[in-house]
Parts: C-alpha cells; structure tokens; sequence
C-alpha cells in the first residue's frame, strides 16, 4: 500500500550527492546504485532511497522532486505553480503522473522543459505568491486555479475540494461565507478569453469540502454524472449510546447510505483512528451495525475500482437496488 509523506519527511529522505561522497560513496559506486535503483536520482545532485520512493504516492514523489529542484536552483528558488504548489498546500495529485516540476521563471518566451523543469512565463499577481514551508509557490486559490484548468475532471474536483476542505471545513461541517469568499477568489482569476474557463467555473460551482479523500471527491463527481441530484453528504447519525457518525453519502429514495471504502481508511495510520488494519476493520463494523440499528438504512460500500467510471459505480449502485431519480 503506497504511503503518504508530508513536507518534512519528505526533506529528511533526500540525499544530496555531496553528503553521499562525504561517506565514502564513489561517483561510480554512485552511478551503480542508481543503476540497479538501489538509490533514485530526483533531481540533479539529489537521491533517494529506492524502497521508500517506491512506497510513495504520485504526490509524495513529486513533493521529492520540488524540494530538490528548490535545493539545487542558485540563489533564490523560483516560485513553483501548477502541480507543483499543489502538493506544497497539501493537495492531491488524483491519477495525475508525479512528472515534470512546474515553476514561473520570468523572461522566458514560452515555457520550456528542460532537465525535467518546466519554465512558465506567465503574469501573475504580486499577491499571488506567497511563501509555503519556506519555498515560493502561487497561493491556493491561484494553484486551484492552475491545477483545474490543467488536468482531468476527476483530479480537478479532487483538488479543489481539498483545498475548500482545508479553508471552510470544521469538523464535517463547512462555512458557506468562508467557501463562497473561496469562490469568489478563484474565479477573479478567470478572466474572459483564457483557456478553460468554464472548467474552472465548473469546478468552483461543484467543489465542497466535505468531501474527505479524492475518492469521496471522484463519487460525487460521477454520481453527478449518473444524474444522482438528491444525495446528502456527511449524514450524521447518533448512534444507540451517543456515538456521533457521519456517513459519506445518504440516498434519502432508497434508505441507503453510501461508503467509499478505501484500503487506505484500514492501512494508513494517518488515516484511521485505530492502532491496527485489524481494529479498523472491527470498529468499521460495529459502526455501520449500529447506524443500521438505529436508522433501518443500509449500508452500501463501494472502492476505488468501481469509481473509475461512471458506468462502474452506476452497475454497482444497480445490484445494490440504489438507483438515480427519474
């Protein structure tokens, strides 16, 4: 199961060719390492143990490759965009590649790819870049704003509710004032004639932070496609002795409550609330017994698999009787 990292640990994996001579490492033993992948070059002049880059997801790996490119660029670091800002505000990369670095470099005629960096000149805003974990990158409505005109519907959605999460949710409850002035922030940036702009006022209109994980972020979105438009998201539900639950979705015509059922709420630890995958599976059950004692709703679960497509999830809501109004 891939794992996540955040900044920090990310920091502490890269190591620099300078502290890899230090211990006695030649550049051909160096080269040989990197060969059989022992070590993982990232970036010019930095690497990284080749178990634990094959742990990481997409997001962990391009966070790798950012922090080494602002290591490595003399004098001061150039402001990252794109997917870039993105992982370094936390958001997710949902089926996007790690692939190139993307930065703003003024005074370059078009953006160039070079040594896996992508140079953009583009204008933007003084208060637009702001500084995240010490490294310049476009603030996050502007990074919502790149990310969404640049990648798939699923990622786009993925990343803005993340970043609507992290600004307007508390708890699982979500701050219209506070998202509605989120809106307002990314869509100023829209202006007339740039290209995806109606891509990135779908995704502002469609975003909600309530959604926890990108594939609660994808169900809706392909719920939405199926024609679901009476769904309720976060149902909370008190259970017989007090307990306070909250359901992924609730299907109010069918009785049902929807669950998206990602290994990584039983395998990750910063995910689940329990010690084991085993005490996580355990307290999942009594939790949905309990919310079926007191409600009479099922429950019904669906993974990552079933969300690829539209299709997919419609075929899975269909065996379970659950089925879009109309």
């Amino acid at each position: 199961m891939p794992r996540r990292i955040n900044f920090e640990q990310a920091d502490a994996m890269l190591r620099s060719r300078d502290s890899l001579v230090a211990t006695g490492i030649t550049d051909r033993q160096l080269r040989a390492l990197v060969a059989s992948e022992t070590l993982i070059r990232v970036h010019r002049g930095f690497y990284v143990d080749g178990d634990s880059w094959r742990e990481l997801w997409a997001e962990g790996r391009h966070l790798l490759r950012v922090i080494s490119h602002a290591r490595s660029s003399p004098g001061e670091s150039p402001a990252f965009m794109q997917m870039s800002a993105g992982v370094l505000w936390g958001l997710p990369l949902y089926r996007v590649p790690d692939g190139v670095v993307h930065a703003l470099i003024q005074g370059t005629r078009h953006t160039r790819t070079v040594a896996g960096i992508a140079r953009h000149d583009i204008d933007v805003a003084e208060n637009d870049i702001v500084e995240r974990h010490g490294l310049r990158c476009t603030s996050l409505a502007r990074t919502v704003f790149d990310m969404v005109r640049t990648v798939s519907p699923e990622a786009a959605i993925s990343a803005a509710d993340a970043a609507l999460r992290m600004i307007a949710v508390s708890g699982q409850a979500q701050d219209a004032v506070v998202a509605e002035q989120w809106r307002d922030d990314v869509l100023r940036l829209a202006a007339p004639g740039l290209r995806s702009v109606r891509k990135v006022r779908w995704a502002v209109g469609f975003a909600d932070g309530r959604a926890q994980l990108p594939g609660e972020s994808v169900s809706r979105l392909q719920l939405s496609r199926l024609g679901f438009s009476d769904i309720d998201l976060q149902v909370h539900v008190v259970g017989a002795e007090g307990d306070n639950y909250f359901m992924d979705f609730g299907f109010p015509r069918s009785r049902m409550f929807g669950e998206f059922d990602g290994e990584g709420k039983y395998l990750e630890p910063e995910l689940r609330a329990t010690p084991t995958p085993a005490d996580a599976v355990l307290a999942e059950k009594r939790r949905e017994d309990d919310v079926r004692g007191v409600t009479g709703w099922g429950v019904r679960r669906w993974g990552g698999i079933h969300i690829r497509s539209a299709d997919a999830l419609g075929a899975r809501l269909t065996a379970f009787g659950i089925h879009p109004p109309g």
